[in-house]
């Protein structure tokens, strides 16, 4: 991963992160569980995965995103 910029005064600045497959700058750090509620999927199903790895619901809270990092989001659909 790349290291997030600073300014000269050390304050963090937007990070871009790819969500499938298209670039995304985020003002601030965050987790997974934020990610999915800015995008409004905080109460859909779906399977996240990071950098590669699929995620278990349980690690959302704890997966904190990085500049560079990749996410892709598949929203889970039922019906026949």
């Amino acid at each position: 991963m790349s290291s997030t910029t600073v300014d000269k005064n050390n304050q963090r600045l937007a990070m871009k992160i790819t969500i499938n497959g298209k670039d995304q700058d985020l003002d601030a750090p965050a987790s997974i569980t934020s990610l999915l509620a800015t995008l409004g999927l905080a109460d859909k199903p779906v399977v996240v995965e990071l950098n590669k790895k699929a995620l278990f619901p349980r690690e959302y809270t704890s997966s904190q995103l990085e500049d560079g990092d990749q996410v892709e989001i598949i929203a889970i659909a039922a019906g026949g």
